[in-house]
């Protein structure tokens, strides 16, 4: 988080100062305090929550969610009572898909941890763990077929809080609704992605209210809205004494500081007035690109 002064998401010390989940259970303390002040209903955690948790030559940070069974459970509950909607978010190299058997055991050990720390807050089945389809090494049917193949070695209850995203290179929405037809996981819709890939056309409208189809009634879905960053940089080198430079335009999928309200105030009018769902900003300013984001559309009257 970046509001009041920056407020740390987990415990970051190496392995050699004994990092451990309870010290980032009570940072998410506080954590919970400033969501709730600033009406803020949603948070995803950091990735490594858990430090070192699934790391093939540490075992001695396996058994962290056994040891704060009882702190996690009055997370849970906190959250519960603030109304705090949860998920997690594996990072870049959480590959379920992976050619390579070591990356596909790590990614496993992921997913199934995160499953389990939710588990052990007691949180319902809009406590997800979000995760891209992954590697496409022999085209996007391979790549569909070593997920799957990956899926069906995680425990149960990492399969229930499995959810997949489409991404803004290979695997589109049309993908992701592959998996969801064949497992019944659910899918996130990322609305920059299926700007930047979008190879069979599908409009806006239908690819959102196909992901959240997906969903089961009783649960509130979730996408992932930004927008792109649209600032140019001058990237400087140096040649002997003299200087050179050029500029630099940023790639469509690279997401903006802060959020776009007049293309947001577009996409709620597309969005209709029908089955609501839970909005994940991703902006590099987080939790003050939300804030800015409201003042904004208030200003506009929404």
């Amino acid at each position: 988080m970046l509001g009041d002064g920056g407020l740390p998401s987990h415990d970051t010390r190496r392995w050699q100062s004994h990092p451990h989940l309870s010290r980032s259970l009570e940072l998410v303390e506080a954590i919970f305090g400033y969501l709730d002040r600033n009406d803020i209903r949603m948070y995803r955690f950091a990735s490594a929550l858990a430090p070192y948790a699934t790391h093939p030559d540490m075992p001695r940070f396996h058994r962290q969610v056994a040891d704060c069974e009882e702190e996690l459970a009055r997370c849970g509950g906190r959250a519960r009572e603030l109304g705090i909607r949860l998920s997690f978010h594996p990072g870049q190299y959480t590959v379920l898909n992976s050619e390579r058997a070591d990356v596909r055991a790590v990614a496993i050990a992921d997913v199934d941890l995160q499953a389990r720390i939710l588990d052990a807050m007691g949180l319902d089945a809009e406590a997800v763990v979000v995760i891209h389809v992954g590697g496409a090494a022999g085209g996007v049917q391979a790549g569909l077929e070593r997920f799957l193949a990956a899926y069906e070695r995680l425990s149960p209850a990492a399969q229930a809080r499995l959810v997949v995203e489409n991404d803004d290179r290979t695997f589109d929405l049309d993908a992701a609704l592959q998996l969801h037809e064949r497992t019944g996981i659910r899918v996130v819709w990322d609305a920059l992605h299926h700007r930047c890939h979008n190879p069979h056309g599908i409009p806006e409208a239908e690819a959102l209210a196909r992901a959240l189809g997906t969903w089961p009634a009783a649960v509130t879905p979730k996408i992932h809205y930004s927008s792109p960053r649209l600032d140019v940089e001058v990237r400087r080198t140096h040649e002997g004494r003299r200087v050179h430079e050029r500029i630099v335009i940023p790639p469509l999928r690279a997401h903006a500081d802060l959020v776009d309200p007049i293309a947001f105030e577009a996409f709620l009018h597309t969005a209709g007035a029908g089955r609501a769902f839970d909005v994940m900003l991703e902006a590099k300013a987080k939790d003050l690109a939300l804030i800015e984001l409201r003042r904004q559309l208030r200003r506009a009257n929404l």
